[in-house]
C-alpha cells in the first residue's frame, strides 16, 4: 500500500480529486486559497488595530488556518514515510539547461545550490528568498490572491479576474524563467 501512495497519482485521479473537493467547497460557500491564511493571522495578532485591511472577523476564516496546518502536518507525514527513494524523473534538456547555470541535478525534488542553509545567507540567496517573497507576495495581495486561490478556486468560480491573474502568473514565471533566472545564476 505505502508503494502506490509514494507514486504520483495519475491525472485521472488527481484532476476529478480536486474538482470533487471545489464542489464541495463552492457548495459549503468557501473559497480556496492560502495567501488568505496570513491576512488571518495578522488579525489574529492585532494588526486590525494598526491597519484597516487586517480589521475584520478572523473567526469566520478559522477553517482556513486549519487547512494549513493540515498541509504543513501532510506534507511532513509525505516528506518523511510516503516519499519515493527513486531518482526524479527529468528531461536531459532540462538537465543540460539547469547546468548551464551552475546547477547540478541531483535528483531530488528542489536544486541543492538554491535551497539549504548555507545559500540563505548569501547575495544569490537573499535575492531568491527576500526579494522574492517580497514580490510573490506583492503580486498576491495585488492580484487579489495566490495562484491556488485563481487557478483553482477562480476558474472554477468562472470568475474573469481570476483568468487575468493566472494569465499574468504564468507570464511572470515566464520572463522570470527566461529573463531574470539567467542574470541571477
Amino acid at each position: 500500500m505505502i508503494e502506490f501512495i509514494s507514486q504520483p497519482w495519475a491525472w485521472y485521479v488527481s484532476g476529478p480529486a480536486i474538482a470533487l473537493v471545489m464542489f464541495f467547497l463552492l457548495w459549503a460557500g468557501g473559497n480556496f486559497g492560502v495567501s488568505s491564511t496570513l491576512r488571518t493571522m495578522c488579525s489574529i495578532g492585532g494588526a486590525g488595530k494598526k491597519v484597516k485591511f487586517f480589521n475584520f472577523d478572523w473567526k469566520s476564516q478559522t477553517w482556513n488556518l486549519i487547512f494549513v496546518a493540515g498541509a504543513i502536518i501532510g506534507g511532513f507525514i509525505a516528506n518523511q514515510f510516503l516519499s519515493s527513494p527513486n531518482v526524479l524523473e527529468l528531461s536531459q534538456n532540462t538537465i543540460a539547461d539547469l547546468a548551464n547555470y551552475g546547477i547540478n541535478f541531483s535528483g531530488g525534488l528542489v536544486p541543492t545550490e538554491i535551497f539549504n542553509w548555507s545559500n540563505v545567507f548569501t547575495f544569490k540567496g537573499f535575492l531568491i528568498m527576500i526579494v522574492g517573497g517580497f514580490f510573490i507576495g506583492f503580486g498576491t495581495r495585488w492580484a487579489g490572491g495566490c495562484t491556488s486561490g485563481h487557478a483553482i478556486s477562480g476558474l472554477s468560480n468562472l470568475q474573469v479576474a481570476s483568468l487575468i491573474a493566472v494569465i499574468g502568473f504564468f507570464i511572470g514565471g515566464l520572463l522570470m524563467t527566461h529573463v531574470l533566472f539567467p542574470f541571477i545564476f
